[in-house]
């Protein structure tokens, strides 16, 4: 697809298929996103994701046309073929978020030989399990890369103590909203693209998820390098090149979050059944696709602590 320059006096952004034009696409977007200020622009929002880059990509039509043919060429392409990709367009605006899990490990294992300069991320909520946090170590001691610790603004101990106890237990919606999604948001802003762990096979959401596409919750480009992979396909990798893994997992944890909403799954059961067990939430919301004002909490109560 032939590629476009940039008005308003900034430079090229060379994502080696595609250049995006910015004006009338951000105004839009700032006046959908501004639910405060009635349309009058006397309240400016923030540019999120890769809005907030210099200079800015935009999702244009033409732009998400693109994208949306690369997702579809990519489809039968290897895990390693879609991050070299990514890294081919997006780098050095291209991140990754990681918790560790299987499937995020076959990612950086991967990224160690492709670009081991990417910048990695775990969104660390404060009540991750010690064995999650030993990962960074282990990380850096097999692959020479440092994952970043990303953290809410209050402590857990300030977050419990502003809202009466544990919001874990009274609405673990809000409690993923202020402690994961709203510390995502920050960490991708000034990307062009991140890649996500996820799998078509784990949840209703994520069967629906492109290989690469826009995602409007963050603002960015979202790649999805093992979208049509399975649990099988990535245990086979980590056994054949001895990528180091999480050791919960060899106690029954199959996927594994905070340590108050995980437990080991039983015989038989969904490997997300041990998630928020008995609540009927089956995601913390980063991966779920709806509507991208979900990034403005609306549930049982005002959210309160990060980000505020």
């Amino acid at each position: 697809m032939a590629t476009k320059g940039i008005s308003m006096g900034q430079p090229a952004v060379r994502l080696s298929g595609w250049n995006s034009e910015h004006g009338h696409v951000r105004e839009r977007l700032r006046l959908a996103v501004c639910g405060t200020c009635g349309g009058t622009g006397q309240e400016e929002v923030q540019p999120e994701g890769a809005l907030a880059a210099t200079p800015p990509l935009e999702p244009t039509p033409e732009y998400l046309e693109w994208l949306a043919a690369e997702s579809q060429r990519l489809e039968r392409a290897e895990p390693a073929e879609i991050l070299r990709w990514a890294v081919e367009q997006y780098a050095p605006r291209f991140t990754m978020a990681t918790a560790f899990g299987p499937e995020g490990m076959v990612l950086i294992h991967m990224l160690s030989e492709l670009a081991p300069e990417t910048p990695i991320f775990n969104l660390d909520t404060g009540y991750q399990f010690p064995e999650t946090l030993a990962m960074v170590e282990r990380v850096w001691e097999r692959y020479g890369i440092r994952v970043e610790l990303k953290r809410p603004e209050l402590s857990v101990e300030q977050y419990e103590a502003a809202n009466g106890g544990p919001v874990y237990k009274t609405d673990p919606d809000r409690c993923c909203f202020d402690r994961k999604i709203r510390v995502l948001r920050q960490a991708v802003r000034g990307m062009y693209a991140w890649a996500s762990a996820i799998r078509r096979d784990q949840s209703p959401d994520r069967a629906r998820a492109p290989i690469v596409g826009w995602d409007r919750k963050f603002q960015l480009v979202k790649v999805s390098p093992l979208a049509n992979w399975t649990k099988k396909d990535v245990w086979a990798m980590i056994t054949r090149h001895n990528i180091p893994y999480n050791p919960l997992h060899d106690q029954g944890y199959a996927s594994i979050g905070c340590w108050p909403c995980t437990r080991p799954i039983l015989f038989g059961e969904d490997e997300r059944a041990g998630r928020w067990s008995g609540t009927g939430k089956i995601e913390c919301g980063l991966h779920s696709l709806d509507d991208p004002q979900s990034n403005q909490y609306t549930g049982r109560g005002p959210a309160t602590g990060a980000g505020l």
